[in-house]
């Protein structure tokens, strides 16, 4: 038997939302779980890519190290057994290490289908739960699994809890993706372990903020919300052009803010309007001074989560 998931990328903490929000994006990772025939065989697993580097596939690991093995490993062990001969193809168009959830998809698409391998026996719950400890926080799993804009959090107990908010549709999200790479352990390393209790506040305001804005469709108070001082200045040295386009950007009326895509260095415009050519022009000619090739697109967000293909 052989089942294929298609899973949505992903953005984290937009702004304020400092592992707790996300959002999923209509750019996919498919993976591919097969129960092999033949004994002895053992965990195989491979990558297919048209659009990512080589280096970039050669990187991930094709043992049991995978994370997609490790999730469909904690998910046997849920039910009281061990995977054995199984076959994993990961078929990768997000792009990795750019703050886009690359990790997040495939550990949720190796998940979903190998819980359909084995008839279902866990809920969105298990999933949600069993996938935060794999990533080891919510924001990207959580909107990859039920997509469009979450809020969550992982309790003491393991649980995620999650709301979905309703984005305004004429909010467009500019998607601007340099050609370098950010890996998330070293974007976690600079954020200090303990903040001013005055950051903390701040950020705590513009969540709220957030919340607010996006459910009345408040265009001045997005403006506001999309702030941040526990990660994005932490940040700010290991994404190169990030300062100066938001600088160039802060005149522009239909930007709503300019903030990091997780960890980075993927960034993201959030705008109205119709001006979202000269926007992309003037994010593409920032890096393209500072000789950083770059991709920009302007997506919408994608509301149906992860599933099954066939």
């Amino acid at each position: 038997m052989k089942v294929t998931a298609k899973v949505p990328a992903t953005t984290a903490n937009i702004g304020p939302g400092f592992d707790c929000f996300g959002m999923a994006l209509p750019i996919y990772n498919e993976i591919t779980i097969e129960e092999t025939v033949m004994p002895g065989t053992g965990i195989e697993i491979s990558v297919i890519s048209n659009n990512q580097d080589e280096l970039d596939i050669m990187s991930i690991p094709t043992d049991k190290n995978n994370i997609v093995y490790k999730a469909v490993e904690l998910l046997y062990n849920s039910i009281g057994q061990t995977p054995s001969e199984l076959k994993i193809t990961i078929k990768s168009d997000i792009p990795i290490a750019k703050g886009l959830g690359s990790s997040a998809s495939v550990i949720v698409g190796g998940l979903l289908a190998a819980n359909e391998l084995l008839g279902r026996p866990a809920d969105e719950a298990a999933l949600l739960s069993i996938a935060t400890e794999v990533e080891g926080h919510p924001d990207n799993v959580t909107p990859a699994i039920v997509g469009g804009v979450v809020i969550s959090s992982q309790e003491e107990d393991g649980r995620v809890v999650y709301r979905k908010l309703d984005w305004p549709e004429e909010w467009k999200i500019m998607v601007c993706v340099p050609d370098y790479e950010l890996a998330t352990d070293i974007a976690r390393s600079v954020i200090p372990k303990e903040i001013p209790l005055k950051d903390a506040a701040f950020n705590l305001r513009r969540s709220a903020m957030f919340v607010h804005a996006v459910s009345t469709k408040d265009e001045k108070l997005m403006k506001l919300a999309l702030t941040d001082k526990l990660h994005q200045p932490y940040r700010m040295n290991l994404v190169p052009g990030l300062s100066e386009i938001i600088e160039n950007l802060k005149h522009e009326e239909d930007v709503l803010g300019c903030v990091l895509s997780g960890a980075g260095p993927a960034v993201l415009v959030i705008t109205t309007g119709n001006s979202q050519d000269r926007i992309k022009e003037i994010v593409k000619n920032t890096w393209y001074n500072l000789n950083v090739k770059s991709d920009v697109n302007i997506l919408k967000v994608e509301e149906k989560g992860a599933f099954i293909l066939n």
